[in-house]
């Protein structure tokens, strides 16, 4: 299968000084997989196959949990086509 981009942002349910330290895990657990991986300022985006990212996904609200989190909203968003694509088709020419 190509490459796809989902891009996550979890938002845990814990108090407001444990949020960072709890997404810094989730990045922590991106970091591990050893995808190509952007942190934005509202969500990472991870290249790679569509059912490894979506394992990754699961992973990150288990870790959420594991943090101590009571509760995980999380937004999905999946850039897909068959011949697959690629974070710096997108953005690259930003980067010059």
């Amino acid at each position: 299968m190509a490459h796809v981009n989902l891009s996550l942002q979890v938002l845990p349910r814990v108090p407001d000084e444990r949020i960072y330290p709890v997404v810094d895990e989730v990045i922590k657990l991106i970091q591990a997989s050893g995808l190509k991986y952007e942190v934005g300022p509202m969500e990472t985006t991870i290249e790679g196959e569509l059912d490894e990212l979506l394992e990754i996904v699961k992973k990150a609200q288990e870790v959420c949990i594991r943090e101590g989190a009571t509760r995980v909203m999380s937004i999905i968003k999946i850039d897909y086509k068959p011949e697959g694509v690629t974070m710096d088709e997108k953005i690259a020419k930003y980067r010059e």
